[in-house]
């Protein structure tokens, strides 16, 4: 009745529509979890600034302190 070719190529279409679909529910659970997060970050201090922001100010500062120290010991930037 089926041939065997025909046969393989819906057995693999069905296993890829139901591989395709876990992938998606994963991403969207993932997701899911990410806006959790920020959620609750955002609910605990509102005021905190992003990690990268943080990331990027820590970074100025240092930067900062190092030409206050290099004018402090004399050094010509």
């Amino acid at each position: 009745m089926f041939e065997p070719t025909m046969v393989i190529a819906m057995a693999s279409l069905i296993g890829l529509v139901v591989v395709t679909a876990a992938l998606l529910r994963a991403w969207h659970d993932w997701l899911e979890l990410k806006r959790a997060q920020l959620e609750r970050t955002e609910k605990s201090d509102p005021s905190a600034a992003p990690l990268g922001a943080a990331r990027i100010e820590i970074s100025d500062l240092k930067e900062r302190i190092r030409k206050l120290e290099a004018i402090a010991s004399g050094v010509d930037l």
